[in-house]
């Protein structure tokens, strides 16, 4: 078996790990009411958030998690998501912060994902395919347990998309002869850049057509039709 041509270094990932659990712990402790965490569900949410990613890029790649092959992985996770409530408790206005963290996750997430893949020899179109599943793979496990609607299947400001244009933006500089390493920072500053800007100027994909959905509706009766 021959050596991958990238290896992430253990303090990037570590750092990736750490900064999800921040913006995981700060996320889930703004909720109130009947989704009010208490300090272990909003850890849990932590951990997920700075894990996930990890572990989807890992399984989808067939190597062994690399956040279960390090005792440092789970240190960190739970570390920052400690620090992410104290901020949370500290900070009356989070969200501009929670949206910066998670631009920067997603696209570090994202970025690693693709640089690995690439590294094992991954094509192009799946290692994008892989860099994107890693950086929402985690949002998507945080809205599963937190019962919410999953992030990146509503419409909503550019999460998803974010990733693969910045994924893609990673695999077509490498392409062009540029290293794994320096594709993955501009594809880094590229998701973060196009979140932090969807979500300002308020950007996301177009609904799905009102038209359409009473067309089926119409044909197969699964749907009752109100008029205005």
């Amino acid at each position: 078996m021959t050596e991958p041509l990238f290896t992430i270094p253990l303090w990037a990932d570590l750092l990736g790990v750490g900064l999800g659990g921040i913006q995981g712990a700060m996320f889930a402790s703004g909720f109130q009411g009947q989704r009010r965490l208490d300090l272990l569900g909003v850890a849990i949410i932590g951990i997920l958030i700075g894990m996930g990613g990890g572990l989807i890029r890992d399984l989808l790649l067939g190597q062994p998690p690399a956040t279960l092959q390090n005792n440092w992985y789970l240190i960190a996770a739970g570390g920052a998501a400690i620090l992410g409530m104290l901020l949370a408790g500290l900070l009356n206005r989070a969200n501009a912060v929670i949206v910066g963290l998670d631009a920067v996750v997603i696209g570090m997430f994202g970025a690693f994902g693709t640089s690995k893949a690439l590294g094992l020899g991954v094509p192009a179109v799946p290692a994008v395919f892989i860099g994107a599943c890693a950086a929402v793979g985690g949002s998507i496990l945080r809205d599963v347990i937190m019962g919410l609607p999953v992030a990146i299947m509503h419409v909503g400001s550019l999460y998803a998309v974010a990733a693969l244009l910045g994924c893609s933006v990673i695999v077509t500089v490498h392409a062009f002869g540029v290293s794994i390493t320096i594709a993955g920072v501009i594809g880094l500053v590229v998701t973060a850049v196009i979140r932090v800007l969807a979500v300002i100027f308020d950007v996301s994909l177009p609904e799905q057509r009102r038209l359409y959905r009473r067309k089926v509706a119409a044909e197969t009766g699964a749907i009752p039709i109100v008029k205005p």
